[in-house]
């Protein structure tokens, strides 16, 4: 069995960054962990891919091409279709190793993820090719200390989950900065509390737009916290504990490790003398 981390997110949640960082957690503890990297619009990322979709095929291609002449979006839309169309080059590039542990950076283009289907495909084949995947879905936490757009993001990490139909686990990045008062303020969100989350809206103003659609943001903030359909877990990359514990989570969804041997000790029975 291989194992895998979907690294998803708007742009600039933070999404290298946590690739970054867990790589160098795993040297500090002793394991493995590789990033491929998905986003064929890369400038800039601390880590060593083990492959990177830019040796493929590069957005600023799509852009400049006399024929397809595709814009930002576009053009990333067709680079991950063509990496599917050319998916042997992926699995040469990741070999057959087993225990293998690997983190898919992925484009910030968040329609990917949310009702297109390039995702969803790479996802079938990488099952294919034996990996356990889990989804990580990155949102920075500066957009998320109040009520409107807390309800906002978590609609999104929703619509990622029931298109991809992976496990799924949902971060608050960049904790480490946020003010102390946004910390207590994000306290109530963790948890989710629609009652809480309403107030909140209403405290930033009860526009004609807030009024109209109340019953529904009042239905849906009973929905997330009745059915307990989305959490968000949050992670500072700059507390060791905090990485750590995400990691465990993680490996747990993915089942990392549950088929390895039990380690065991024998000893010797002592004499009664």
């Amino acid at each position: 069995m291989r194992y895998a981390q979907l690294v998803i997110g708007p742009a600039g949640s933070g999404k290298s960054t946590y690739c970054s960082a867990l790589v160098q957690h795993a040297v500090d503890a002793k394991r493995t962990i590789e990033v491929v990297n998905l986003d064929p619009a890369a400038e800039h990322f601390d880590y060593e891919p083990r492959a990177d979709i830019r040796e493929l095929i590069h957005v600023q291609d799509t852009m400049e091409d006399e024929e397809l002449h595709f814009g930002p979006n576009g053009g990333l839309v067709f680079c991950l279709e063509y990496l599917l169309e050319n998916s042997d080059w992926l699995r040469d590039k990741l070999g057959e190793e087993e225990d293998d542990y690997i983190l898919f950076d992925c484009p910030g283009q968040i329609e990917l993820y949310t009702h297109l289907t390039a995702m969803k495909k790479l996802v079938k084949l990488l099952q294919d090719w034996n990996f356990n995947i889990c989804s990580i879905f990155l949102v920075d936490v500066q957009f998320m200390t109040d009520g409107a757009k807390f309800l906002s993001g978590t609609m999104a990490a929703l619509s990622v989950m029931v298109n991809l139909e992976l496990p799924h686990v949902n971060l608050l990045s960049k904790m480490d900065l946020l003010s102390k008062g946004a910390r207590k303020r994000l306290d109530r969100f963790l948890e989710p509390d629609s009652h809480a989350i309403l107030g909140d809206i209403e405290l930033s103003g009860m526009n004609a737009f807030n009024e109209k659609y109340k019953k529904l943001s009042e239905a849906i903030g009973d929905l997330i916290e009745n059915y307990s359909l989305v959490r968000f877990f949050p992670l500072n990359l700059k507390n060791h504990e905090s990485v750590s514990d995400i990691l465990v989570t993680i490996d747990n969804v993915i089942q990392y490790g549950e088929d390895q041997d039990v380690r065991t000790r024998d000893f010797e029975e002592q004499d009664d003398e």
